[in-house]
């Protein structure tokens, strides 16, 4: 379980993960010891999972941003656990859902231009057995991304 001063740390480090422990106490009005505490708990607990840098995509030559839907031919166990291990060796896949619906999987595929994800589509996850449909859509503007979580 977690308090406001557990709130308030994953808050502050959810909006800048550079934050040190000095300046994360200075904000909270603590002693850096009692936040490091806290910090290696809240990590242990898996509430902070990671530390990540957020990348622009465009600027590092991937400005197509794709959801690909997907149905599989056979839901049994082991169908499903192949086809997960297989998307995790996909680069091009940055996120990749389980879902319920029409669909089985919702895939965010990133990509150079619309050629390299039609080899992406045409190739690679052609290859991919077990998957019946595939359905694109292309984002034509972010409104609003990121993971920036309302704590």
């Amino acid at each position: 379980m977690i308090d406001r001063i557990d709130k308030s740390i994953l808050r502050l480090l959810h909006n800048n993960s550079k934050l040190t422990i000095k300046e994360l106490a200075n904000k909270l009005g603590l002693t850096p010891t009692p936040i490091f505490e806290r910090i290696k708990r809240l990590e242990k607990e898996d509430y902070i999972m990671s530390y990540k840098a957020v990348i622009n995509r465009k600027k590092v030559g991937f400005p197509l941003l794709v959801f690909c839907n997907i149905s599989l031919n056979q839901h049994e166990a082991t169908s499903i656990s192949k086809f997960e291990e297989d998307i995790q060796e996909l680069v091009e896949v940055i996120e990749c859902y389980h879902i319920g619906g029409m669909f089985d999987y919702l895939l965010k595929v990133v990509a150079k231009d619309m050629d390299s994800y039609q080899y992406f589509v045409a190739k690679k996850l052609a290859s991919i057995e077990n998957i019946r449909q595939v359905q694109s859509a292309f984002v034509m503007t972010e409104v609003k991304s990121g993971v920036n979580l309302p704590i």
